[in-house]
């Protein structure tokens, strides 16, 4: 991975920075001490670790528009952070550049059970809003396994889904409005409470925008009424080709369910030894299923699903009897990634989309790879949505392994495209992916995605080094012309 060189002048006016950033935020607001930038050095992507020049820690909106004025006036470089569990190094900090953190930014403002939304700050973490809301029969759709520690502002910053996106859809879909600060210091509302707003899309815009574009600082997302029943089916298969055809067995039926994912024999077998869920370990594919709405159609897509599974050749069915029982059997699936953990020194989390009639063909690339490159390889996934999380096992102290774990990666990112998917799912671009884009947009398309960040952030202050292979400056793309104070459309009103 490489990132662009620093500015060493920018590195030296540390005191000038830090002195500016106290008189904004004072008391403990401001972390410039070596010892106290360790925890900011690094994100999810543990593999990299830089160390800024200070971290800020704001509490108010007005705040955070200071910071961004003065740093946006002053050239300097800022990147955004939630709860830093971002898995494409999209909050990982730039040596040149100070961190800007949003965990002070952690309470839920109002719950609306009329408009079924609540209204939150990006500080929030994801399974907090359900946690709030849950009393009175309302839970938040969007789930990743990260939930207890992510937080909404990097959801949103990411666009990110979890194992209930098939059906209820990815943040996107479940976003009503956001408030965010740009890089000028004004102060932003996109969307509303409402679940259609006129004009452009920006806030379709902003989301999944990691962090280039503006610091969100207020968001409000739909809620749901919790469903009257619920029923997950553990379904094990002898074959992983035998599961990715049930998968696609399932949605041609015309049954959605809440949940549809899929794990092979690697993977199953590091779930149930951290969980002892009962998977079955000696299954070399296993699916989730999940069904939910009323009792009574509970029961019939589970017969029906069931009915597919074993016609696809399932060696092994259990239906959950209860709720516990069906929170048990997601309990290995959201503990996936840790379990791994338990298995190799390391591992490489990957995020790639595919169509899901070719999630046979792709496994089974990925294991020639695996041998190829001489590192194990344990696959979960959004099988529903064909959103792969293949993790590769290395040792970051043997010589060359994350290089080699890293080339195995991009190889997995490139097939994703070749068969007609995309580079992320849900975990975003950031420093990861970005020197892959080239694999899926042309040298024209990146110049017009870039054209929105010059729109928002002309200067290329936020969070510079991240998505783009090459960042042009915005003079090279053809910005607007200014003469004598006016535009060629003085009528049209700017940001």
């Amino acid at each position: 991975m490489r990132m662009p060189a620093p500015d060493p002048a920018l590195i030296a006016r540390k005191d000038e920075i830090v002195r500016a950033l106290k008189a904004i935020v004072p008391g403990e607001g401001v972390v410039s001490a070596p010892e106290g930038l360790v925890p900011f050095e690094s994100d999810g992507l543990s593999a990299y670790r830089q160390t800024p020049i200070a971290v800020v820690l704001p509490q108010t909106t007005a705040q955070v528009a200071d910071i961004l004025r003065w740093c946006g006036a002053n050239g300097v470089k800022v990147v955004p952070r939630g709860a830093g569990t971002s898995l494409s190094g999209g909050a990982l900090p730039l040596t040149d550049g100070i961190v800007l953190g949003l965990s002070k930014f952690n309470r839920i403002l109002e719950v609306d059970y009329e408009n079924r939304c609540a209204v939150v700050q990006p500080g929030v973490t994801n399974l907090a809003i359900t946690e709030a809301v849950q009393a009175d029969g309302f839970y938040y759709a969007p789930d990743p396994s990260s939930q207890i520690a992510c937080t909404i502002g990097g959801n949103v910053a990411e666009n990110s889904g979890g194992v209930h996106c098939l059906k209820y859809g990815l943040t996107t879909n479940n976003l009503l409005g956001c408030e965010i600060v740009l890089m000028s210091g004004e102060v932003v509302r996109l969307g509303g409470r409402g679940h259609d707003a006129a004009g452009y899309d920006l806030l379709g815009v902003v989301t999944g925008s990691e962090g280039l574009l503006g610091v969100i600082t207020e968001v409000t997302v739909r809620i749901l009424p919790k469903p009257e029943a619920a029923q997950a089916l553990l379904l094990g298969f002898p074959s992983v080709e035998a599961a990715g055809a049930c998968v696609g067995d399932i949605i041609a039926a015309g049954v959605i369910p809440a949940g549809l994912e899929m794990m092979d024999q690697p993977a199953i077998r590091a779930a149930e030894a951290f969980v002892g869920a009962g998977y079955p370990v000696d299954a070399q594919a296993l699916l989730i299923v999940e069904l939910d709405g009323p009792l009574a159609e509970c029961g019939e897509l589970s017969a029906q699903v069931e009915a597919l599974a074993l016609a696809r050749g399932a060696d092994f069915v259990r239906v959950s009897r209860d709720e516990a029982e069906r929170l048990v059997f997601w309990a290995g699936r959201k503990a996936a990634f840790p379990a791994v953990g338990r298995i190799a020194p390391d591992y490489y989390c990957m995020d790639g989309t595919i169509p899901r009639r070719q999630l046979p063909a792709v496994l089974t690339r990925i294991y020639e790879m695996s041998a190829s490159y001489g590192l194990g390889v344990a696959n979960v996934f959004h099988a529903g949505d064909g959103n792969l999380h293949p993790l590769i096992l290395y040792d970051a102290d043997q010589p060359g392994e994350l290089e080699t774990a890293e080339a195995f990666g991009a190889e997995i990112l490139k097939l994703c495209v070749s068969v007609g998917g995309v580079l992320t799912g849900e975990h975003g671009v950031g420093v990861e992916k970005r020197d892959l884009m080239g694999e899926m947009f042309t040298e024209t398309d990146l110049a017009c995605q870039q054209r929105v960040k010059c729109a928002f952030d002309p200067d290329l202050l936020l969070n510079p080094g991240k998505v783009f292979p090459t960042l042009h400056r915005c003079a090279e793309l053809g910005r607007v012309h200014v003469h004598a104070g006016r535009t060629a459309f003085p009528d049209l009103p700017r940001f």
